[in-house]
C-alpha cells in the first residue's frame, strides 16, 4: 500500500464516527465520559458529580412523570467523544402552548462535523415526537444546568453554573440556531462598602414591621424549606421558560444542600410570621469540588473536606421579595444583610457573584447595579425551527 493511501486510510479513522442512541449501561458509562475529554487541558473546569449527573437518567426521577428524552453519543474507535439529550417537558410545551423540545447535556470535542450530528440527531428524535421548535441547553429543566458560556472563560464557575467552551456557541450558530435570551453574572468585590441608601432601606424594613433572621440549618430546616418552596413557586412562577417544580423536587434538592448552607449569608425576611423574601446565598464550593474530580468516594471527600477551607467566596442564587412589599425595601434590607453577613470577622469570603439574571430582567438588574454589581460573565440559550 503506498504512503498516500496509508495517509487517506489514517484521516479517514480520525474523522470517521457515527452518533448511537444510549441504550444499554456500557454506552451510558461512555456518556458519562465525554466531559472528562472534552475539559482533559481546560484548568477552569470544574467536573460535576458523576453520581448526580447518573441520576437524571434514573427511572426515578420525577421528570419521567411529565417528561421523556433520549440520550445520544458520538464514537470514534470504540470511544465518545460527545454527546446530547433530547427531551420533552409537558410541563414547558403546557406553559408555553407550542410544541417545544429541548436539549441538553451537550458537550463535544473541537470538531464541527461532530456537533453538527449531535444537533441534527438530536433535532430529529425531537421532530418524531411531534415538536416544532427547539430551545438549549437545557439540562431537562432550568431548575437544573442550562445556558452556554459566550464570554467570561478566564475563570472557573462558581457552584451550580455552566461552563463550557468558547467554540460551542460558534458551532450551534453554524448549524443555524438563533439567540433566544442573554443572561448575566455580575461580580460583587466586597471590600468596598455598600451605599449607604441600603442600610437605610434595611431600617425602613424593619420599621414597617418586617423581621429578618437567618435560614434555619438545623432543627427548623424542613420548615423554611418548604417556606421558601411556597415563596419560590410564587415568585418566580412566570421566569421565562420556567417549569414549576413539585414540593418534593424542591425538598429533596434543598435536603442535598442543606450541610453547605451559610446562615449568615442566607438572610430571610418575615411579616407576621410568613416568609416574604429571602437572599439565597451558597459559598463556592466549586473550589473545592475542583479537586474531587466528579467523585465524592471517600478519598473524594476527604479532598472535599481539605480543600473547602480555602472558599473565599460566594454565589447569590436569587434575591426574592413578593411584589406588595418591596415598597417596604425589602430587597434592599436583603442585599445589606447578604453583603455585610459576608464580611462579618471571621467570614472568608472576598468577593460575591450574582448568577444569573436575564437580559430583560431590568428591575433586578437595576437594584444589583446599583448595589455594585458589574456584569462579567454572559451566557446565552439558543432556539431553532424544527418546521
Amino acid at each position: 500500500m503506498s504512503p498516500s493511501i496509508d495517509q487517506d486510510s489514517a484521516q479517514l479513522s480520525l474523522s470517521s464516527f457515527q452518533v448511537l442512541p444510549v441504550t444499554d449501561k456500557d454506552k451510558q458509562a461512555q456518556f458519562l465520559d465525554v466531559p472528562a475529554i472534552v475539559y482533559a487541558n481546560d484548568p477552569n473546569w470544574v467536573a460535576p458529580l458523576r453520581s448526580d449527573v447518573s441520576k437524571k437518567f434514573e427511572v426515578d426521577n420525577p421528570f419521567f412523570q411529565y417528561g421523556r428524552l433520549q440520550q445520544f453519543i458520538a464514537v470514534r474507535n470504540g470511544g465518545a467523544i460527545g454527546r446530547i439529550v433530547a427531551a420533552v417537558n409537558d410541563r414547558l410545551i403546557e406553559r408555553e402552548s407550542k410544541k417545544i423540545g429541548i436539549f441538553g447535556f451537550f458537550e463535544c470535542v473541537d470538531e464541527f462535523e461532530v456537533a453538527q450530528a449531535l444537533f441534527s440527531e438530536a433535532c430529529q428524535w425531537l421532530k418524531a415526537q411531534g415538536m416544532t421548535e427547539v430551545r438549549g441547553p437545557i439540562d431537562l429543566s432550568t431548575h437544573n444546568n442550562c445556558l452556554f458560556l459566550v464570554d467570561g472563560f478566564d475563570s472557573p464557575p462558581m457552584v451550580m453554573m455552566p461552563y463550557n467552551p468558547a467554540y460551542y456557541s460558534t458551532f450551534i450558530e453554524q448549524e443555524g440556531w438563533h439567540k433566544a435570551k442573554d443572561a448575566y453574572a455580575y461580580n460583587f468585590p466586597l471590600d468596598k462598602p455598600l451605599p449607604p441608601e441600603f442600610e437605610k432601606g434595611y431600617q425602613i424594613a424593619i420599621k414597617s414591621g418586617v423581621k429578618f433572621r437567618p435560614l434555619d440549618t438545623k432543627a427548623g430546616f424542613e420548615k423554611d424549606a418548604i417556606s421558601l418552596y411556597q415563596l419560590f413557586t410564587k415568585a418566580f412562577s412566570n421566569n421565562w421558560s420556567s417549569t414549576p417544580r413539585t414540593q418534593e423536587e424542591f425538598l429533596e434538592e434543598a435536603r442535598s444542600l442543606q450541610s453547605l448552607v451559610d446562615p449568615d449569608v442566607f438572610p430571610i425576611a418575615e411579616y407576621q410570621g410568613e416568609m416574604i423574601g429571602f437572599w439565597m446565598g451558597l459559598p463556592d464550593y466549586n473550589i473545592a469540588l475542583k479537586h474531587v474530580k466528579g467523585k465524592l468516594n471517600w478519598l473524594g471527600i476527604l479532598k472535599f473536606l481539605w480543600y473547602r477551607r480555602q472558599i473565599d467566596q460566594g454565589r447569590v442564587i436569587a434575591i426574592c421579595s413578593l411584589p406588595e412589599f418591596r415598597r417596604k425595601m425589602v430587597p434592599l434590607g436583603l442585599i445589606y444583610l447578604g453583603m455585610t453577613g459576608g464580611v462579618k470577622k471571621g467570614k472568608p469570603y472576598k468577593r460575591a457573584e450574582l448568577s444569573w439574571v436575564y437580559e430583560d430582567n431590568f428591575p433586578s438588574r437595576k437594584l444589583i447595579e446599583a448595589s455594585g454589581g458589574k456584569i462579567y460573565k454572559t451566557y446565552r440559550m439558543y432556539e431553532k425551527s424544527l418546521v
